[in-house]
């Protein structure tokens, strides 16, 4: 999996320094900023809410990959790469849910 998601950081990241607002939807959403992105990433969630209450799992998957995408989206705009993901959630592993919030700084969500 962490093939396909380094293979669309890379698109990304390509059309982050090089693609023309105008032709690449992934350039005009970074080229609009944070507020236009948060604003896809909360239809996405929204959306994939939606899917999950029905019962067919199909419609779930596509909103999560939307979800997903507009994620990594937002992470190209903030300088977060995957790999900086890859270590919170393994630096994470094997701790309780619980723990670890509670260990978080007060400002932190």
């Amino acid at each position: 999996m962490t093939n396909i998601l380094s293979r669309i950081e890379a698109v990304i990241q390509a059309r982050q320094q090089n693609a023309n607002p105008d032709s690449s939807y992934v350039a005009s959403l970074l080229h609009s900023g944070t507020d236009r992105i948060l604003k896809k990433i909360g239809e996405e969630a929204t959306e994939v809410v939606i899917a999950a209450k029905g019962d067919a799992p199909e419609p779930c998957v596509h909103e999560i990959a939307d979800l997903w995408f507009h994620l990594m989206v937002l992470m190209a705009h903030k300088g977060i790469s995957l790999t900086t993901v890859a270590a919170e959630l393994e630096r994470r592993f094997g701790t309780s849910g619980l723990e670890e919030k509670a260990a978080r700084p007060k400002n932190s969500a």
